[in-house]
């Protein structure tokens, strides 16, 4: 099979290097050698050798040509990627794609105009860079009803809480963040990272392949992390928690609980000790029980890795059954209603800055006990003149009781600014 490789960036230049760097090991594989045929790039990329290879300015050229059997789309963006993929399958091509926002977002119009065309789309890279997760749900976990996931699918946010952590509160999230641009961590507007949107693209592809329901990007509850402050970490961690971002989805039988925010998760689980840029997920089956994926949530190897695993999956199988794109025959695919997020029950954490006055925290335990919310544990200290900073970690209660009793206690003439809420990941009770 001959591939074509549209966009020449950092992925789709660390796609063609490692192909031509492991291409006798790759043939050890599959009994034979992959061959670009084709790049479509707007520019050559200075560490590519295109000698030998057709190079074209339009990407469009490379789904239009009649000899290219696998497009490779690298290209980025929504529109134009789009337009791409669904032509390069009206050509009757396979697909690879890293490209996340587009799978969540058009992924179910992509499969099903696969599914007519006989033709396979694979999206490993799309989800956790270098991490296998996608098949090792797909495939791994097939005798398994998969009960729920969690997991730090962007590299961003999770360096940025990191660093905020390690520093012992003397870096904040805008010192981070700027830290975070420097070293090319964080894009120069960074909103996708940081405000959930690329994790929430990324539990889209995960909440489909292991529940088998359509993808439903829209429906996902999303909370970024720009209002985590130093505080907040150094509360975290004399309740023995550390605040990671992170995705989270359920099955819940007839629905579907799914949402990206912060989370204070137990200092001694396995997720709180994945530091850095790095990912990690955690897969819950009824058989296998939890299993832990680590490793690089991005990056131009780790990437191309799973791009090329994606390849070498279509040339061993190419002719099977293509409704496996989901991992779930194509009448099997099950519509679940999305649970809202204020039907979620977790516990909670609560950080209040309030006047420094008797009387205070017998008021706070009054509207919190009037909607049925338990204290489990409680820190207080003056934090300012006049204030002091109050902690509270609750019982597991319904989110939006909660919603309204921190409206309560927001329009509380001894509260200052709004309530400060994180939710606690309890892992086995998501």
């Amino acid at each position: 099979m001959k591939v074509g490789i549209c966009g020449l960036g950092t992925v789709g230049s660390g796609t063609f290097n490692l192909i031509l760097k492991n291409n006798s090991e790759i043939e050890r594989r599959i009994g034979n050698q992959i061959c670009v045929a084709q790049v479509g790039c707007r520019r050559d990329h200075p560490d590519c050798d295109l000698s030998d290879v057709h190079v074209t300015r339009d990407v469009f050229d490379v789904v239009r040509n009649p000899d290219i059997d696998i497009v490779i789309e690298v290209i980025g963006g929504i529109d134009v990627a789009r337009a791409l993929v669904l032509e390069a399958i009206s050509n009757n091509k396979h697909v690879v794609t890293a490209n996340k926002a587009l799978i969540a977002e058009h992924g179910q119009e992509i499969m099903v105009a696969a599914s007519e065309k006989g033709v396979q789309v694979k999206f490993e890279a799309a989800v956790a860079g270098g991490i296998p997760i996608v098949k090792a749900i797909r495939e791994g976990m097939a005798a398994n009803k998969v009960e729920w996931i969690i997991g730090i699918i962007n590299g961003t946010s999770n360096y940025i809480l990191s660093k905020m952590t390690e520093s012992g509160g003397s870096l904040s999230f805008v010192d981070v963040l700027k830290d975070a641009q420097e070293l090319g961590y964080a894009e120069a507007d960074p909103t996708f990272d940081v405000e959930g949107i690329d994790a929430a693209h990324k539990l889209t592809i995960l909440s489909s392949i292991a529940f088998g329901a359509p993808l439903r990007f829209d429906a996902i509850f999303t909370e970024g992390i720009t209002q985590i402050t130093s505080d907040d970490i150094d509360y975290a961690g004399e309740l023995g928690f550390v605040i990671k971002h992170l995705g989270i989805a359920r099955n819940q039988g007839d629905t579907i609980a799914m949402r990206v925010h912060p989370c204070l998760v137990a200092a001694d689980h396995m997720l709180a000790q994945v530091k850095g840029v790095m990912n990690a997920v955690v897969v819950g089956g009824d058989a296998a029980g939890p299993t832990m994926y680590y490793g690089a949530g991005a990056g131009s190897l780790p990437t191309a890795s799973a791009i090329i695993s994606d390849v070498v999956d279509i040339v061993r199988s190419s002719g099977a059954n293509i409704v496996e794109n989901l991992g779930f025959e194509k009448s099997a695919l099950i519509s679940k209603k999305v649970v809202m997020v204020g039907e979620v029950v977790s516990r909670a954490y609560l950080r209040l800055i309030v006047s420094d006055q008797p009387g205070v925290m017998a008021r706070i335990s009054t509207i919190l006990s009037q909607h049925k919310i338990s204290i489990e544990s409680l820190i207080q200290k003056n934090a300012r003149a006049g204030y002091a900073d109050v902690v509270i970690i609750t019982n597991a209660i319904l989110e939006e009781t909660l919603d309204i009793a921190v409206r309560k206690l927001s329009t509380m003439d001894d509260v200052k600014n709004d309530v400060k809420r994180i939710r606690i990941a309890d892992f086995f009770n998501v």
